[in-house]
């Protein structure tokens, strides 16, 4: 990996962003440096979570140099400079999580104990505690909806940092008002069902409440996160239409929020055990 920072040419990577929002981005870098590439010194702008996988590299950082295989986190501190290198091996293929400082505090401070937290190694060797994250964090290259790689995005950032803390995650408890805001949030969800840009920031501002703090609230209060109330309430609603009326199961579809027929067709099997044709023939 020859650069996780979101600035710097470096002319053996490429980078696709995946995804990005206030405090936040996800990217994927490949990189094709090999022996003979000098390393280049970057700095992080922002606290990087990178998912190593695929290739190998050596990263140099505050606490020496550690190497990366498939299945490691690189993790590094805002402000902070590195150098990733190649001597042993060529290219490597990771996803990266990018935190702005004040995002990072905020997680920080509930999973690591302090919002002051940091990262006290630049590495976490592949684990089994970490490998559902690792795999969490390589499935967002996948996804296409910018909610649910958001919400995943900042609950894996929170596991991540509690593991490597040495600390376990705290359950989020909801006091009356954010119940109340919550709720807000869910009706603001119901109302807004089929609209594709609906994300965590614009529902965290109905909530009066940070995105991080929502997400875990809303969750503990709803038993779902924001994006899986939002696919339950599209899904729910097209029900309603497939079993009433004659439109057609891609004009349904559409006007229920979803972006193409195969995930629609996927997703409702998957909660009504049938296909919407099939639910439809059935009567609902």
């Amino acid at each position: 990996m020859a650069s996780l920072a979101d600035g710097g040419a470096v002319p053996a990577m490429r980078k696709r962003t995946i995804a990005a929002g206030d405090g936040w981005s996800v990217g994927e870098f490949v990189c094709s440096a090999g022996p003979g590439d000098r390393p280049f010194e970057e700095r992080h702008d922002g606290f990087a979570i990178a998912a190593t996988l695929a290739g190998a590299f050596t990263y140099r950082g505050e606490t020496g140099e550690a190497a990366l295989f498939p299945g490691a986190l690189l993790l590094g501190n805002h402000g902070r400079c590195y150098a990733c290198g190649h001597a042993h091996s060529r290219g490597d293929r990771c996803v990266s999580l990018n935190l702005a400082p004040d995002a990072f505090a905020e997680i920080a401070a509930s999973a690591g104990g302090s919002s002051r937290y940091r990262f006290a190694a630049d590495a976490a060797p592949p684990h089994t505690a970490l490998t559902p994250l690792v795999a969490g964090l390589e499935s967002l290259a996948r996804e296409r909806s910018p909610l649910r790689i958001e919400e995943r995005a900042l609950e894996a950032a929170a596991r991540i940092v509690a593991i490597v803390a040495g600390r376990a995650l705290p359950p989020p408890r909801a006091s009356a008002r954010e119940l109340e805001r919550v709720a807000e949030a869910a009706r603001a969800i119901e109302s807004a069902s089929d609209d594709e840009t609906l994300d965590l920031a614009a529902l965290a501002r109905v909530a009066r409440l940070s995105k991080f703090h929502f997400l875990r609230v809303f969750r503990r209060a709803v038993g779902a996160t924001p994006h899986q109330y939002l696919t339950a309430t599209r899904l729910r609603r097209a029900a309603a239409r497939l079993a009433g009326t004659s439109e057609s199961v891609t004009a349904i579809a559409f006007d229920c929020g979803f972006s193409d027929l195969s995930t629609f067709n996927a997703r409702f099997r998957a909660a009504f055990g049938k296909t919407p044709s099939d639910y439809r023939r059935g009567g609902g």
